[in-house]
């Protein structure tokens, strides 16, 4: 049976106001707006702060409250970010619920949405999801959330159990949860990550002025672009590589939640979150591009979409090893130790091979490719954009 929607209710992964925007369900937004309307509800998070993080406790608070005072915003005539009224817990959800459930509705009506396609990244926005009146739904396992820190997993794999049986599709871009988990969903698809193609290239082939903070870090620069957390980030295995090559500068870009004082390394310069729009730029000053991943579950089932962005800006790349990286072992230095580490840098300042064979390797990945897959999977679906007859059509680029 057909069913069709008109607009895009999407429950998302991370906060429009504070997170980076090139996630997955952010730009899988993105995109279907430019055909429907769609409404990005922020994450309404999967983990409790903790007083013992320290000043990080009180930077999460003050972001998310923040957040919350934005209420709904439109950002363009298709596209409105939600930050409603929740907090981690049980008991905080079920209280909130009736207040967040009409702050959804109201954000829906105004976004003249009759029927929505429910979109859900957030595991915990379960039952807030399932309260819509909806076309139908959508269930993105693009991570473990089980296994971030902090989070309740009992919770986390409850949630995710109901979704895989009540969605109609459940979308993947990692091979390896995809084959581990998709006899346990409904329907499964492996749909990857996308890449602003047009801009990290264009950040990467024309000539351009350094970005005001990186004029005086000398080169050669190794480059680090993304969040420095202790569930992803490995800080000592970065430590001892930086402290290897003290002649090369090592610049991260990114908002930073280790402790004070985890790098004091005179030739690492920390320079904070930088607008998505940005991003790009930062790539481009550095001579190398790094992933120094730790070796953990939650790594293992990652697909960063660094990956791509570092690629279709052009430059080198040498990362540790994580499962989906296999895919592009052609193009990326893999190393598994510090001294490693430090050898795949040197070389690759000396020989940076050719960067239009990198980038060629995610030429075809664009965002817009993969919303116009994940389109033709729900039709397959019986779930059909209303106005839209042909797939094909349906995201223009």
């Amino acid at each position: 049976m057909t069913r069709s929607y008109d607009g895009i209710v999407c429950f998302g992964g991370a906060d429009w106001w504070y997170h980076n925007r090139g996630h997955y369900d952010i730009q899988m937004c993105r995109q279907f707006a430019k055909q429907i309307p769609v409404v990005y509800i922020n994450s309404i998070g999967v983990r409790t702060p903790k007083l013992k993080e320290g000043s990080m406790f009180f930077r999460r608070v003050l972001r998310k409250l923040a957040s919350y005072q934005r209420g709904f915003v439109k950002i363009d005539n298709n596209f409105a970010v939600l930050s409603p009224l929740s907090f981690p817990g049980k008991l905080a959800r079920k209280l909130l619920k009736p207040i967040v459930n009409l702050q959804i509705k109201r954000s829906i009506k105004r976004m003249g949405i009759s029927r929505p396609l429910i979109w859900v990244e957030c595991p915990t926005a379960i039952d807030l999801a399932l309260e819509v009146d909806a076309a139908g739904l959508i269930y993105q396992r693009t991570d473990r959330y089980e296994e971030f820190p902090g989070a309740d997993p009992e919770l986390i794999k409850d949630c995710d159990e109901r979704l895989k049986q009540a969605a109609d599709v459940t979308l993947y871009c990692s091979n390896l949860l995809y084959d581990e988990e998709k006899s346990q969903s409904k329907r499964a698809c492996f749909i990857d990550h996308g890449v602003d193609f047009d801009s990290f290239l264009q950040a990467g082939t024309k000539t351009q002025s350094d970005p005001f903070d990186m004029k005086s870090i000398q080169r050669p620069r190794i480059g680090f672009v993304g969040g420095i957390d202790e569930h992803t980030f490995d800080a000592k295995l970065f430590n001892e590589v930086a402290s290897k090559l003290p002649d090369m500068n090592f610049v991260l870009v990114g908002q930073c939640s280790l402790p004070p004082q985890w790098c004091e390394l005179e030739n690492v310069h920390l320079l904070g979150r930088k607008p998505y729009e940005d991003v790009p730029e930062y790539m481009a000053a550095c001579d190398v591009l790094i992933m120094p991943w730790n070796d953990n579950d939650w790594v293992k089932a990652c697909n960063p979409v660094k990956l791509k962005e570092y690629l279709a800006v052009g430059r080198p790349v040498v990362s540790s090893p994580f499962d989906e990286l296999s895919k592009y072992s052609d193009c990326v230095n893999v190393a598994r130790n510090a001294d490693e580490f430090a050898q795949a840098i040197a070389k690759a300042i000396n020989e940076p091979g050719n960067s239009t064979e990198r980038q060629n390797r995610v030429r075809s990945h664009t965002w817009q490719a993969k919303a116009r897959e994940c389109q033709q999977e729900f039709q397959q679906q019986g779930l059909v954009m209303q106005g839209i007859s042909e797939v094909a059509t349906a995201i223009t680029a």
